[in-house]
């Protein structure tokens, strides 16, 4: 007979970044049927939702609901660094745990979070490498004005700089802002190699937009330079931005049609995108470790992940990340193809080992 556990979802449907928060909200539901109708696991999961309606001040009292009258440990949501970092309180407070779907800007290694989704090391530096390789080291770097923007576009500026190239424009958005004007007008004085896009939600689509524009006008701005790259677009948002996303250039541990699923899939790879796949993965990975484990839902996890069951679905003890796939792809005919993959590699969100910068070489075609 199952032993039935409460597990929490948080996550957005609506609001600024509703299109992401709904791909891993499908993911984690498709993870919790495939649970609970597996006669080779004890467990089935109780899912007990709540929708902060991308609202950031919402998320840390929903998850704090979820823990303290639900009896639940578990929860698996958040899509922003933003709203991650505000229900790291409610956890503490609560003694929960949330596994975390979303790539995001490293440096950090909370022991109340899994992170399912890839750290700089498994996106931007891979991403950097290729676009140094083939297009340039002369980049414009643009982001939404918080944390995910911001650090990323730290590290990027360090990898051109320490790389031997040049930044020549940063700017960033409010959330939520599609005032993109001025980017795009700096962009097109400027004609950088590629420009790095860390803008979410319907800041990014204006700017792909805009940036679709100038490609049609400018033809130094044509197919094969100046990509737009990305470390956060996945599929279940080209339906959303259309034709303007040709070219765009993104970076995760995976993409429709690979053939290697992310780890915790367990072979399974019918989802839309990397970030249904995060948290499917998230509860498959949650439900192996409990499954014969009475009580497991109430460890530490520290000693849940100290399991031998972890090290075998590639989750870290020390840093709490996932052993993940690097794959880049480009969108063309508004679907991604692939155009550079690597093996697994550990999360290292801290980056101890040195940032490896590529040699300024560029293809010659």
């Amino acid at each position: 007979m199952k032993r039935k556990i409460g597990l929490g979802i948080l996550f957005s449907r609506s609001g600024t970044y509703s299109l992401l928060g709904e791909a891993s909200r499908a993911g984690a539901l498709k993870g919790i049927a495939q649970v609970n109708g597996d006669p080779t696991l004890d467990v089935a999961f109780d899912p007990i939702e709540r929708d902060p309606g991308g609202n950031v001040d919402a998320y840390a009292p929903l998850c704090e609901e979820i823990l303290r009258d639900e009896d639940v440990r578990h929860v698996v949501g958040c899509t922003t660094s933003w709203s991650r970092k505000e229900v790291i309180p409610a956890l503490e407070r609560m003694d929960g745990a949330l596994w975390y779907p979303t790539p995001y800007e490293g440096f950090e290694a909370s022991d109340r979070i899994v992170y399912t989704h890839g750290c700089p090391n498994q996106h931007l530096l891979p991403l950097m490498e290729y676009t140094f390789s083939q297009y340039g080291m002369r980049g414009y770097l643009t982001g939404s004005n918080y944390i995910w923007g911001w650090e990323m576009n730290r590290l990027a500026r360090e990898i051109v700089l320490r790389g031997g190239g040049s930044v020549l424009g940063e700017r960033y958005l409010p959330l939520g802002s599609t005032e993109v004007g001025r980017i795009v007008e700096e962009i097109a004085d400027l004609k950088p190699d590629f420009v790095l896009n860390q803008l979410i939600g319907p800041s990014q689509y204006a700017f792909l937009a805009a940036m679709a524009e100038l490609r049609h006008r400018d033809p130094f701005f044509g197919a094969a330079n100046c990509p737009v790259l990305s470390c956060n677009l996945t599929e279940c948002e080209l339906p959303a931005i259309g034709a303007p996303a040709e070219g765009l250039i993104s970076a995760g541990p995976w993409f429709r049609g690979l053939p290697q699923p992310m780890p915790g899939n367990f072979g399974r790879d019918d989802f839309i995108s990397s970030l249904e796949a995060a948290a499917h993965a998230s509860v498959m990975m949650l439900a192996h470790l409990l499954s014969g484990n009475p009580g497991g839902e109430k460890l530490p996890l520290s000693l849940l992940l100290s399991r031998p069951e972890a090290a075998q679905m590639g989750l870290s003890a020390r840093t709490h990340h996932s052993r993940l796939p690097v794959a880049i792809a480009q969108v063309r005919q508004g679907a991604f193809h692939l155009l550079r993959s690597a093996p697994p590699r550990d999360g290292d969100p801290y980056l101890t080992r040195d940032i490896a910068v590529p040699a300024p070489l560029r293809v010659v075609k």
